[in-house]
């Protein structure tokens, strides 16, 4: 399914697992607004362009994929710049292909387009940065091409009687199992494949290899227990809203 004229989506996993419930393979992908560089460029004109692909298996959690195609997205810049803490070396560049790693600084610049975050594999060719270059690329066809959408520069919002509209695009697949093979055998031969990714040889100082959707799956559980965790600054922006807004009748424990 192809959706065009539309906005932020929230969890792009969130739509692979409707399909894996089902028992099926889930596939969603999405163009964001301009934030990322082609490899050899410094211009932000394609998105962070999620690729979620998930499947189930005979384990408590299914094989779930969830992440951008650039090394690093808007939200996680906003957190640092929360904790204000400086990013990592070589998420980020300037329009000099130069490092950024000030948070507030990036985002500033995110906005007037001279700061780009990199695809993943980072900074040119013999880094890989063409391989997220190039699967972000593979997104935004699918999420423009298909539906007669809107691509590159014009993600950042199109102008209608005076006002702003996001209007991206999604692609949605779902693929039957059992059109292949009884979803039994599937779910089987996938858990064996993530249980033997598992078991395989560890690292020197790791005690244990993880395979996507399993740290995601125990953080849920543990934050089922214990509710979800949030830092002094978002706290504090609570306590303005909750101000701002006369919802004198919740009571938070900070």
């Amino acid at each position: 399914m192809a959706v065009r004229n539309s906005t932020h989506f929230g969890i792009a996993g969130y739509y692979s697992l409707m399909a894996i419930k089902e028992g099926m393979i889930g596939i969603a992908v999405t163009n964001t607004r301009p934030s990322v560089p082609p490899t050899s460029g410094v211009e932000p004109i394609l998105g962070t362009n999620p690729l979620t692909a998930g499947c189930p298996t005979d384990e408590d959690f299914p094989f779930l994929i969830d992440c951008a195609t650039s090394i690093i997205q808007r939200g996680k810049v906003e957190v640092y710049n929360r904790l204000k803490k400086p990013l990592p070396k070589g998420l980020v560049i300037n329009n000099k292909e130069e490092s950024e790693i000030d948070p507030t600084k990036i985002l500033n610049n995110l906005g007037n387009n001279t700061a780009a975050l990199l695809s993943f594999g980072r900074m040119g060719e013999e880094n890989g940065g063409h391989k997220g270059y190039g699967y972000a690329t593979l997104v935004e066809i699918l999420s423009s091409a298909l539906q007669d959408g809107i691509y590159l520069k014009d993600t950042a919002g199109i102008k209608e009687n005076g006002k702003k509209y996001l209007k991206v695009g999604h692609f949605f697949l779902a693929i039957n199992i059992e059109n292949f093979i009884p979803l039994d055998t599937f779910s089987k031969i996938t858990g064996n494949i993530m249980k033997g990714l598992r078991n395989s040889k560890k690292a020197p100082g790791c005690d244990r290899i993880f395979t996507a959707g399993e740290k995601e799956f125990e953080a849920e559980m543990e934050r089922c227990k214990t509710g979800i965790p949030i830092n002094e600054n978002l706290q504090q922006d609570i306590k303005i809203m909750q101000e701002e807004l006369g919802l004198k009748k919740y009571n938070f424990p900070f």
